[in-house]
């Protein structure tokens, strides 16, 4: 049978289960622990695995385009934490306070890396220079996300200091991706080849971790202190910052003289934020913390950018058709 167009994707109906599931049975006690331990174990499974998959010959054709990365970066690491903060008098009455730190948290973040990719393909983009932007973007948030962090949010950044949280982020997400790059050389074509059913492994590894951290946020109490007018707050909120960005991303590429499928790029690699690198980074950034309410906004911006840049991309894919010759 055909999936009627109004569902969600599967990651995201998966994703309201787990939470659903969290709110009804929390783990709590000695069990929390036994389920950190697990939950640590699938993030280094799941960024070795993403150093598995990823091709150094893609990443190798797509760095020369160095004006298109540097744009794309000062986009993700740039022009969407000074949103975070501009947009701050807007925010806070919509969201409340917990939850606009999940969203500075969220502006943070390196990019995505299969989905900007996907995006850009479909959208006939340049490819390549999507794979070397949104690859290097995730690398280089292992070190610049924690030091935005706590520019962004100071003292409720968490207890450990910034060199103690990039160790523990290269022990933990680095080290792993290195070794499933080290490792491809051995299993690079089993892993082409089983790509399909391994892409339930990285969900599996996420779910796992959103579990854990709702867990710890109803034990909490964090439906009891977060209101529904706070949530229907951020997906408002959501909407304004993803269309602010897209917005800025369409005109910084026209304005600076890029072609088409170099503006399709930036705009797919430059306006993702990552749901596979930011909830194992909260869980490493904010232990012991609310992490229920940091990881919420990024949960639903990764959700609403989904589905936006499905609508994006097939449009600019069939742009000779449309007759829309240039992406605004």
């Amino acid at each position: 049978m055909a999936r009627p167009r109004f569902l969600p994707d599967n990651m995201t109906l998966c994703l309201i289960a787990v939470v659903i599931a969290a709110s009804l049975f929390p783990v709590h006690g000695q069990a929390a622990v036994a389920f950190d331990g697990l939950t640590n174990a699938a993030i280094a499974l799941l960024f070795f695995m993403h150093g598995a998959k990823l091709s150094r010959e893609a990443i190798i054709a797509g760095m020369t385009h160095w004006r298109l990365h540097l744009l794309v970066f000062a986009c993700t690491f740039i022009m969407f934490p000074l949103l975070g903060v501009l947009l701050k008098p807007a925010l806070v009455p919509l969201v409340g306070d917990e939850l606009y730190l999940g969203i500075l948290f969220l502006c943070a973040l390196p990019a995505t890396v299969q989905s900007a990719i996907a995006f850009t393909s479909i959208a006939r983009g340049n490819v390549a220079a999507a794979v070397c932007s949104a690859a290097t973007s995730s690398l280089v948030g292992i070190f610049v996300t924690p030091l935005l962090v706590l520019l962004l949010m100071g003292a409720q950044a968490g207890d450990s200091n910034t060199l103690d949280a990039i160790g523990k982020i290269v022990v933990q997400l680095l080290l792993p991706f290195i070794a499933g790059q080290i490792a491809r050389r051995w299993i690079g074509d089993w892993v082409a080849r089983n790509k399909g059913w391994l892409k339930s492994v990285d969900q599996g590894s996420i779910l796992l971790v959103v579990f854990g951290a709702f867990s710890h946020a109803v034990v909490e109490g964090i439906w009891q202190t977060v209101p529904l007018t706070e949530l229907l707050g951020l997906v408002v909120a959501c909407c304004l910052l993803l269309a602010l960005v897209l917005g800025l991303t369409a005109w910084l590429g026209r304005r600076l003289g890029f072609n088409v499928e170099d503006r399709i790029t930036i705009i797919f690699a430059g306006s993702k934020k990552s749901l596979a690198t930011g909830v194992p980074m909260a869980q490493v950034l904010f232990a012991g913390g609310a992490l229920g309410t940091l990881i919420l906004p990024l949960m639903l911006f990764h959700q609403i950018q989904l589905m936006v840049c499905a609508v994006l991309a097939e449009r600019y894919g069939r742009r000779e058709e449309t007759g829309i010759e240039d992406v605004a």
